[in-house]
């Protein structure tokens, strides 16, 4: 059985959410109520492979806002992703994603320096952050998009904002080693991890975002935006193709331009119908079919019965596990999202 960690993108979203799902004792409550509320086994899934197989998994709602991080209740929010953890491993769940700000959340605030909550002994190897089907999907993308687009990836410029990420570092090595692309632009806060990156690839240009932006034929977001920071689309290149691989997902509609194409990051479509209901509250446009490449990554380790932190750390993302996982991505009939 594989298992999804998630959480909702605000305290109105949480609220709308919980009225829809049957929880009107959450519905109307207010952040401190949130800061306590434990994790609940809200869906049950079946995922059937192109090849088939059937696999049954669960979805765990963590309970974590984002409002969390941003009225300093870090306690809260760190309690509420390793509880999200314990509950699922209580139940049986073989391999679980972390999704959303959960992965981050667990590495930020080094969290794996507690074995244990409660009566719960954690087992890591259940776990996985599900970043690299992540940064296999939206290499993909750049590598698809980019022709529908008229952009010749052999001329092209890629800004990678968020490039010493743990997802951005793997498209960069990805972009180094399976692609032509023509300039890489580095773009990320700590200069030190900028330049060990910028020396294991051998390449790439380390700039800040203002002048990163406007080079770019390309531009992929995996990092947070800063505060006060907005993009104007009319001072990017046209046509550009931007990726954006955060969460929430919000660049669509903040970013409107004829000559720019915003796309949704690290997202698949799935061949088949998925019989699930959580997938309907957090935007998808299809929701039976498409979903975060981080939880399909879960799906894809059960499938294979793969159960191991196949995505586990920091930077430690190789393009031969980005290919590994390609592969049974494909053999069981997922697709990067490209409109």
């Amino acid at each position: 059985m594989f298992g999804l960690i998630g959480h909702l993108t605000s305290l109105d979203h949480a609220q709308a959410v919980a009225r829809d799902l049957g929880y009107p004792e959450y519905a109307d409550q207010g952040l401190d109520f949130w800061c306590s509320a434990p994790p609940q086994i809200v869906d049950e899934i079946r995922v059937t492979s192109i090849t088939g197989q059937t696999i049954e998994g669960r979805y765990v709602e963590s309970c974590f806002l984002p409002e969390m991080l941003a009225t300093r209740r870090i306690k809260a929010a760190t309690r509420k992703i390793i509880n999200a953890m314990a509950h699922a491993q209580k139940h049986g769940i073989n391999i679980t994603a972390l999704g959303g700000f959960s992965s981050i959340i667990f590495e930020n605030f080094n969290l794996e320096q507690i074995h244990q909550v409660r009566n719960v002994v954690l087992d890591f190897k259940r776990f996985t952050t599900g970043n690299t089907h992540t940064a296999y999907i939206i290499a993909r993308q750049i590598e698809q998009a980019a022709p529908m687009m008229g952009i010749n990836l052999s001329d092209a410029t890629v800004a990678i904002c968020g490039a010493t990420g743990d997802i951005g570092s793997g498209i960069c090595r990805w972009l180094n080693q399976r692609t032509d692309a023509k300039e890489m632009l580095l773009v990320a806060r700590n200069q030190e991890r900028l330049l060990a990156l910028q020396d294991e690839l051998g390449r790439g240009k380390i700039l800040t975002l203002d002048e990163a932006l406007p080079q770019a034929d390309i531009i992929v977001w995996v990092a947070s935006m800063p505060k006060g920071v907005e993009i104007n689309p009319a001072e990017l290149k046209q046509p550009c193709l931007l990726i954006d691989g955060g969460y929430p997902k919000n660049l669509g509609t903040k970013i409107q331009h004829p000559g720019v194409t915003v796309l949704n990051g690290g997202i698949v479509e799935h061949s088949l119908d998925i019989d699930w209901r959580i997938m309907n509250i957090v935007n998808m446009d299809v929701p039976a079919r498409q979903l975060f490449a981080c939880f399909a990554e879960s799906m894809l380790l059960e499938f294979e019965k793969w159960h191991t932190n196949f995505s586990w750390g920091r930077n430690h993302i190789t393009v031969e596990k980005m290919e590994q996982i390609g592969e049974v991505s494909v053999k069981h009939g997922f697709r990067p999202l490209l409109v």
